[in-house]
């Protein structure tokens, strides 16, 4: 299925989101403890944060509604093509679809073409709309062909769909696909329901199974969701994850990733 093998020295990276636009080598997480950087998504146009952002606590995680807020590629190219050439370790650049009308993807390989002109990117990684099926990511991926290995980023709640048709994605030159976080809804202070990503350990259970599915599948998976601890990166890779994206254990401020052979933690108390 990939025309371009992604390498990585340690197959552990943090997940879209988590960590900003480019590596901070003085900031609390060891950067080079990753086989691989991924930015903060990003839109071919500015966007704005969303009006109602929010962080709901529940039972084993947190509902986050953010928005992805973000300057647009330009300006993100302007501002960290320098540091991504000067990186540690490679950069993956994750894009957004420009909106939900897939006549827009043709604006996808207008934004994949601008990054293939910059050095110290490694690959792309590529969000689908909440309304995504298969047929859409593919349409996605056909648009993003070129020069840099692409990452197709399924929402964790699609996965059980997109291995039973797996083969709507053959001849596509996808390098792997990675798990975003489902969606959900949490009632906020003021009794009104808000919607977002759902992140946090209670995830790791629905996370690990859908890394079995799609690597059955014959899909080469990055895993994510839910991950806390050295043991559950063992076990998505045991599963057949060719790497592992780390997300709100980031977040820990301070506090750095430790090495996930040596040590039973990834990050400690």
């Amino acid at each position: 299925m990939a025309k371009f093998d992604l390498l990585f020295s340690v197959p552990l990276m943090n997940a879209a989101g988590t960590l900003g636009f480019t590596p901070d080598i003085s900031g609390p997480v060891d950067i080079g403890r990753l086989g691989a950087f991924v930015t903060d998504p990003v839109s071919l146009e500015p966007r704005r944060p969303a009006g109602s952002r929010a962080v709901l606590p529940f039972a084993g995680g947190f509902l986050l509604h953010s928005g992805y807020p973000n300057p647009g590629l330009e300006a993100v190219i302007r501002r960290y093509a320098e540091s991504w050439r000067r990186s540690p370790v490679p950069v993956l650049v994750h894009l957004l679809l420009p909106g939900d009308d897939y006549r827009a993807l043709y604006r996808l390989r207008e934004m994949a073409g601008r990054l293939e002109q910059v050095d110290g990117v490694m690959g792309l990684e590529v969000s689908l709309p909440l309304r995504a099926d298969i047929d859409s990511a593919a349409a996605a991926v056909q648009a993003l062909q070129g020069e840099l290995p692409l990452i197709l980023r399924i929402p964790l709640d699609h996965t059980a769909l997109f291995s039973l048709q797996v083969e709507r994605l053959e001849g596509l030159e996808l390098a792997a696909v990675s798990l975003g976080p489902p969606r959900g809804a949490l009632v906020g202070p003021a009794g009104e329901l808000v919607h977002g990503r759902l992140m946090g350990p209670a995830l790791f259970p629905q996370a690990l199974q859908a890394v079995r599915l799609l690597a059955a599948a014959g899909l080469p998976v990055i895993g994510a969701g839910g991950v806390y601890r050295r043991q559950q990166i063992e076990q998505m890779l045991d599963a057949g994850a060719l790497a592992v994206q780390l997300d709100a254990v980031l977040w820990r401020s301070g506090i750095p990733i430790e090495d996930p052979v040596q040590n039973d933690e990834i990050s400690s108390q």
